[in-house]
């Protein structure tokens, strides 16, 4: 795919709660015994079967081994947080629901619905679909990748606002890197009351780090050959002066 040709998918919803499922280190449980909080206890398999490691005194335990049998009596809980500090750092919620089962001093989960909600809502995501979707390539290490843009290159994410339509810049204070996955990177732009985001899709998808450097840097260029946004310009002026 050559550099003309835009690429604009983005990750379905079954990718999207599988890079949650695959990239958060906390889970929070709610069932019959209560809600608990559980941080770096669970593991996922490559078909998004969820393992949790806790305690032989918790009250899942308990709530597991009495629950009646194919019927769904917990929640699981994961929240995708922005690792660069924003306003409203929740990026998205996902909910599992089902039943554990107790299996060699752990606790299998078995999914029976699948709830994701983002922004723009929340949505029922298909087990199936769910089962079979790889989390993005890129989730485990987005929180390093984002935190190095904004924290080391500033000026980079200064550049990248040129390419951002000139009516979404209006009244910006502030603009961090939200969220990148192999299709693109999300700027949150934060204005005095309000905040929203804007989207910038690569060229191509980027499988691994080193494609997604080169995706960047292709960015970059094309932000280096636009014009700065007039509204930033005024910004600029205002601290100089």
């Amino acid at each position: 795919m050559s550099d003309s040709q835009p690429w604009t998918a983005a990750p379905s919803a079954a990718e999207h709660a599988r890079s949650v499922l695959a990239a958060s280190w906390s889970c929070a449980v709610t069932a019959e015994g209560g809600r608990e909080e559980f941080v770096g206890a669970h593991t996922v398999a490559e078909d998004g079967r969820v393992t949790l490691d806790v305690p032989e005194d918790s009250t899942l335990v308990a709530a597991a081994i009495c629950a009646p049998r194919g019927e769904p009596s917990a929640v699981l809980e994961f929240a995708d947080v922005a690792p660069v500090p924003v306003r409203s750092r929740i990026r998205a919620r996902l909910w599992i629901a089902g039943w554990f089962v107790p299996v060699d001093g752990r606790l299998e989960f078995t999914t029976t619905r699948v709830v994701l909600r983002r922004p723009s809502g929340a949505v029922v995501v298909d087990l199936d679909e769910f089962a079979a979707a790889a989390p993005d390539p890129l989730a485990t290490a987005e929180a390093r990748l984002l935190t190095h843009l904004a924290d080391c290159h500033p000026d980079a994410v200064e550049r990248l606002t040129r390419l951002v339509d000139a009516d979404s810049l209006h009244g910006a204070v502030r603009v961090q890197p939200l969220a990148v996955d192999r299709h693109g990177l999300t700027l949150r732009i934060e204005r005095a009351r309000a905040h929203g985001d804007v989207r910038l899709p690569f060229h191509a998808p980027a499988d691994d780090v080193a494609q997604l450097t080169e995706r960047m840097q292709v960015l970059l260029n094309q932000a280096s050959a636009a014009s700065c946004p007039r509204a930033l310009q005024r910004q600029r002026t205002d601290r100089d002066g």
